[in-house]
Order: structure tokens, then C-alpha cells, then sequence
């Protein structure tokens, strides 16, 4: 799919297409070394679900770690918690736009973002009192369900969906920065913005709120359709990283939405 998680989009070894793009770059000599090697490559060098699955729990591994250093030198070194994000976001990037994937930046992301997410997570448990609890059990309760309908084979994938989920995204993207605007400028004096207004009763926050987690949920959905389709064409053992990476990405992100949706919920 073109319109897939970047993260796994940029990598050939995860489309067909991507085989052939990947083989038309390649100079004669490239060739004729790929030529010369076995047809497939031994099934200890491939990809696989259960080498996704032990790549994927070393990164939360390192992010848990990172999330308790942030959790515990924020009061005293605010600096630490939003060099933690900014580094966060720099890796994120590097990773996305890397053909190949690099453990150790894939390592450092979670590490960096486990810093950021150990700070805000300190400032919202500070603010609500056992916010954290609830927001940890709700980001694996979506996780769960969301793996056990992609196994069951009653959520794919499909194109179709796939667009509408970009244009919600692109949208999303585009409220999010009118409303950090508007708070930073003071224009909205709401903690939340225009997240806090009531529609009918109803916070907007709760309404998008809801709409996004289910964004977050379909993003699962093609992180796992990618890993199913690495597996499926062979990829290289390398890529369960990308696995990991994309993964780690999408449940980060699931985590905030429910720990904002149930922030502005208490309110």
C-alpha cells in the first residue's frame, strides 16, 4: 500500500514493488553478486513473526527503562524531560528515512522517548491521580483486541480505508497546530484549547478523542498487515527492527490520546 506507515513504507523489503524498484537501482556488478547467491536466504536469516515479536519487547525493554529515569529525575531536571522529546523526535525521523534499519537508533528512540514519556506521564499523574494505571490498561486493552481481530482475520487492511485514514490523519495534524497556536498565543485561554469546548454538552476533546484512538487502532492494524507481508516475501531478519520501530511508534502515540482523553474526561 502506498499510503502505509512510513516507517515501513520507505523499506523495499516489505513490497513487491519495492523488490523491483530496489533491483532497477542496482549496478550490473550489485547484480550479479545477488545472482550468485542462494536462491532464498536460510530461514535463521529471515524474517519472522516470533523475531518481530523478541525485537519488539527488547525496544518497550529499553523504553520502560528510559520512562523510569524520566519519571524520577523530572522534578529535579525539568530539561531532561523535553530533551527527551526533542531527541525523541529527531530519531523518529532518522529512522523513518532510513532505507536500512539500525538497532541502535531504533534503541535510542525508545530510550529518549521512554525519557519523555516518564516526565509527561509524572505531570499528568500529578495533576489526576491514578491516570497512569488507567491509561496503561486502556493502551493494552486496544492493543490486545486490535491483534486478536488482525489474527482472527476480521480487521484488514485495505485501500480504500487506508486513504480515509490519511485524510483524517492530515486533518488531525492540521487541528493539532491551530490549537497549540491558539494556546500559546493566549488567543484560547483553555488548558485545552479548543479541545475543551462543549458541544452539547461534551468536550470536544472526548469526541476527537474517541475518533483518534480508533485512528491509533487502524494504525495497529497496517503495522501488523506490514510485519504479515515482510514474513510473507521473506525479508531480511534485519527488518523485524522496522517492525519493532513501527509498532513502537503507533502504541506511543496510542498512549498519549488515552492519556489526554482521560485527562480531559476527569475535567
Amino acid at each position: 500500500m502506498a499510503l502505509d506507515n512510513p516507517a515501513f513504507s520507505r523499506n523495499p523489503a516489505f513490497s513487491q514493488q519495492g523488490a523491483v524498484a530496489a533491483a532497477q537501482n542496482m549496478s550490473a556488478q550489485q547484480l550479479q553478486d545477488l545472482y550468485n547467491q542462494p536462491a532464498t536466504l536460510p530461514d535463521r536469516e529471515v524474517m519472522t513473526v516470533e523475531n518481530t515479536v523478541a525485537k519488539t519487547a527488547g525496544s518497550f525493554a529499553v523504553l520502560l527503562v528510559g520512562a523510569t529515569v524520566g519519571w524520577l529525575l523530572t522534578p529535579t531536571m525539568p530539561w531532561v524531560f523535553w530533551a527527551g522529546a526533542i531527541v525523541g523526535f529527531v530519531l523518529a525521523l532518522v529512522n523513518i528515512f532510513k532505507r536500512e534499519p539500525s538497532p541502535a537508533l531504533i534503541l535510542a528512540y525508545a530510550g529518549a522517548q521512554g525519557i519523555f514519556l516518564g516526565g509527561i506521564s509524572l505531570i499528568y499523574e500529578t495533576a489526576y491521580s491514578g491516570i497512569i494505571a488507567q491509561a496503561v490498561i486502556g493502551t493494552i486493552a486496544v492493543f490486545g483486541v486490535t491483534l486478536a481481530l488482525f489474527a482472527s482475520g476480521k480487521v484488514r487492511a485495505s485501500k480504500k480505508a487506508t486513504k480515509v485514514f490519511l485524510i483524517a490523519m492530515v486533518g488531525y495534524l492540521v487541528f493539532s497546530l491551530i490549537n497549540m497556536i491558539l494556546i500559546w498565543t493566549g488567543v484560547n485561554d483553555d488548558p485545552w484549547g479548543l479541545l475543551g469546548a462543549d458541544i452539547f454538552g461534551i468536550p470536544l476533546g472526548l469526541v476527537i478523542g474517541v475518533l483518534v484512538i480508533i485512528m491509533a487502532a487502524y494504525s495497529l492494524v497496517l503495522d501488523f498487515d506490514m510485519i504479515q507481508q515482510g514474513v510473507r516475501h521473506r525479508a531480511p531478519k534485519k527488518y523485524g527492527w522496522t517492525g519493532a520501530f513501527g509498532i513502537m511508534v503507533t502504541v506511543i502515540w496510542l498512549y498519549l490520546e488515552i492519556l489526554r482523553f482521560l485527562a480531559i474526561a476527569r475535567d
